[in-house]
């Protein structure tokens, strides 16, 4: 977008200073506010400064109608078109133009310093963004003169990715559950195959003694009993009493 068509921005607003008629400059050490009629403003009104695009103006207005008194546009700052007096810092030099190519130097005071500080930084401002702006715009500008680093892989190239602290599993190490018949552990603290032992303060009940004398008498053997070679005699034998004995409570007869 062209300056001329920029949009215009305010970048400070002052609501009273004054205007003096200044006399040439005697040497190079710059202008004195003390040679000034300080107590006799040649103008008094409104100050704004606006910016649009690279340049600022700062305007000196009626302050009841608005009308334009002067403008000065700034370019640079520091420079020719806004310079500070030596011997005060309320006070300034600007050079107005009025659009025809004529322009003249004028002083410019504010009553207060703040205001003064407040006009001086509000340029400070303005001229450093441009400047930056000048930057960004040489940094884009050389990198789009500049080849661009092509990243891409290329055809059947491939590439290999190195990961480190990961252990490999063991194959043989995976601990192998136990095959059984469904059994469950011990409880902890007893060992496989032996007792549970008692709680403590318990008294463990002593085992009755059994009686191995008739295990031990060999003098008369009890013959061992034969088993029978017809598996259903006892049923047979029951079936063919059932008709003479009375059946016994606790037997099933069969018919």
């Amino acid at each position: 977008m062209a300056e001329d068509n920029s949009y215009e921005s305010m970048l400070c607003v002052k609501p009273e200073v004054h205007v003096y008629q200044i006399p040439p400059r005697a040497s190079n050490r710059g202008y004195r506010a003390a040679d000034w009629k300080l107590d006799e403003p040649a103008w008094s009104g409104r100050m704004k400064i606006t910016a649009k695009g690279k340049l600022a103006f700062i305007k000196l207005e009626d302050r009841n109608t608005g009308e334009l008194f002067a403008q000065a546009p700034v370019d640079q700052y520091p420079g020719c078109v806004v310079e500070a007096v030596t011997d005060s810092s309320r006070y300034f030099v600007i050079r107005i133009e009025d659009g025809n190519g004529r322009h003249a130097f004028i002083g410019l005071g504010f009553a207060d310093r703040g205001d003064s500080f407040d006009f001086n930084v509000a340029l400070q401002d303005h001229f450093k963004w441009v400047k930056q702006e000048g930057e960004l715009a040489k940094q884009e500008a050389s990198q789009s003169t500049a080849p661009k680093l092509d990243l891409s892989f290329k055809e059947g190239q491939t590439i290999k990715i190195s990961i480190g602290n990961i252990k490999k599993k063991d194959a043989g190490g995976a601990k192998m559950r136990p095959v059984g018949g469904g059994l469950l552990p011990p409880p902890p603290g007893v060992k496989v195959g032996g007792v549970i032992p008692p709680p403590a303060g318990q008294q463990t009940v002593p085992a009755v003694q059994t009686n191995t004398a008739p295990l031990l008498d060999y003098s008369s053997p009890v013959p061992a009993a034969q088993p029978s070679s017809d598996v259903w005699g006892d049923f047979t034998s029951a079936g063919s009493n059932s008709s003479q004995d009375t059946v016994k409570p606790g037997w099933v007869q069969f018919s």
